[in-house]
């Protein structure tokens, strides 16, 4: 019977397979106390487990090649830190010596209270790193118990796994056998797994468990990852829908994917460049792969978006060195965050209310308002431009004297820097966004502020 189910998108894309169902193992860990002279024996076989995580996490990395071993590489590497903080052996281990506990009541323990933490903070994007505390701990866990870590399922070719959740080194693995599309009911779209299914392209979507549960193993399942959609036993008329947008994204792909590497210009035969709009990592990796010749405009703002405070520099110096390494040599022009009254409550800064928001203090003028904020990423900007050609792009700039201004507080920042002992190049473009009239008009006086214009068309 066809039963239509709707889903939360992390990875989008379409897909038609077998419903392949995965039952979660679940150890039931009861609370266990040791005889005090088993003590130190217990502690030694923790030690042992996590080294054979560990282990096995360096056989995992050392099998990837190509572009997933840089992607997959990273969040391995993650994971590897978490099995390497010693805050968390300590934990364990004084848990086991002075509660007499066992190594996998201790790991439960330890995981339970690394899980509230996580759950209590407001930044949704750094309470999805619970998923790497499960991972992690429970490869510990399976150690301990030469438990199956779920990855032995037989077949898969063709199949729509659903499962509870699947960790970031699993997804290769089940793409290279088969898995056409993933169905889970924990994870959210800022996860690591979400992440590495969408530089994959396996579609993914988070579904309510109850609406899981109703999926019996075998059935067809249609995966519309990007309405966000699930059918279960589709009809003719479904999959004839689903097989013309297929044929209509593949078609349109091969024409793109012919024209890659053609030269770019203009009818007449001008030579232009051809940027990306870029604002995540995939993005990036998507426009690597399509052979962009750099990032016309990376986004910043999503930084700091649905967080209480602001990130800080080397949050965001991550963020922009990892967009300037995927380019690799090509340029990347990183825009300073473009926030009016609308969004800025949801970046953790506090502005008054406007009837026009997006013409109110936004753009450049907040940052002139806010100069540590603006500070902080010039910072973090100008110390990304170490791993290869960064420009700055200012937004909803009026007036010469905001873009003299600007210039002088990068270059206050670069001399900062290099006091601080950064590398830095000799000079980082500086470019205005020109997207309000006053912005038009004032170009002529602007031009000998500026190295470059990006003109904002909508």
């Amino acid at each position: 019977m066809r039963l239509k189910l709707t889903g939360l998108t992390s990875a989008k894309g379409l897909a038609l397979g077998r419903a392949r169902i995965r039952e979660p193992h679940v150890l039931d860990i009861e609370e266990h106390h040791l005889p005090p002279d088993q003590v130190e024996a217990e502690v030694e076989r923790l030690q042992q487990a996590i080294a054979a995580t560990r282990a096995e996490l360096a056989k995992l990395r050392g099998q990837l090649q190509g572009a997933l071993a840089q992607e997959i590489g990273e969040f391995l590497d993650v994971h590897a830190m978490l099995l390497d903080d010693p805050d968390l052996s300590t934990g364990l281990t004084t848990l086991i010596r002075t509660g007499l506990y066992s190594a996998s009541y201790a790991l439960k323990l330890q995981h339970d209270r690394l899980v509230q933490v996580f759950e209590a903070m407001d930044d949704p994007y750094l309470r999805s790193r619970r998923e790497d505390v499960d991972h992690v701990l429970g490869r510990v866990q399976a150690a301990l118990h030469r438990a199956p870590d779920g990855s032995d399922v037989i077949g898969l070719a063709g199949d729509v796994l659903i499962t509870d959740s699947v960790a970031p080194a699993e997804l290769a693995q089940l793409s290279e056998r088969g898995v056409v599309a993933l169905l889970v009911s924990q994870g959210s779209t800022l996860s690591h797994s979400a992440i590495m299914a969408r530089s994959l392209g396996l579609p993914m979507l988070v579904v309510p468990p109850d609406d899981l549960a109703a999926v019996t193993e075998g059935a067809a399942v249609m995966v519309d990852a990007i309405r966000g959609e699930i059918i279960v036993e589709p009809d003719p008329d479904d999959l004839l829908q689903l097989r013309e947008r297929e044929f209509a994204q593949t078609r349109e792909r091969r024409e793109l994917a012919r024209l890659r590497d053609k030269p770019t210009a203009t009818r007449d035969g001008t030579p232009i460049q051809l940027l990306a709009n870029a604002e995540s990592r995939e993005d990036i990796s998507r426009a690597h792969r399509l052979g962009a010749a750099g990032v016309g405009l990376f986004r910043t703002e999503l930084l700091f978006l649905q967080r209480h405070e602001p990130p800080d520099e080397d949050e965001q110096l991550a963020a922009y060195r990892d967009a300037v390494l995927g380019m690799s040599g090509r340029p990347v022009t990183l825009r300073i965050f473009d926030l009016g009254a609308d969004k800025a409550d949801s970046a953790g800064i506090a502005l008054a209310r406007e009837p026009n928001p997006a013409l109110g203090l936004r753009g450049i003028r907040l940052g002139f308002a806010r100069p540590a904020l603006l500070r902080t990423q010039l910072r973090a900007m100008l110390r990304a431009s170490a791993y290869g050609p960064v420009r700055i792009l200012a937004p909803m700039v009026t007036r010469r004297d905001e873009m003299a201004h600007l210039g002088r507080l990068v270059q206050s920042c670069t001399r900062e820097l290099r006091r601080e002992g950064h590398h830095l190049p000799q000079q980082v473009q500086l470019g205005a966004m020109i997207e309000v009239p006053a912005a038009a008009i004032a170009l002529p006086a602007m031009l000998s502020t500026l190295d470059f214009v990006s003109i904002g068309t909508n």
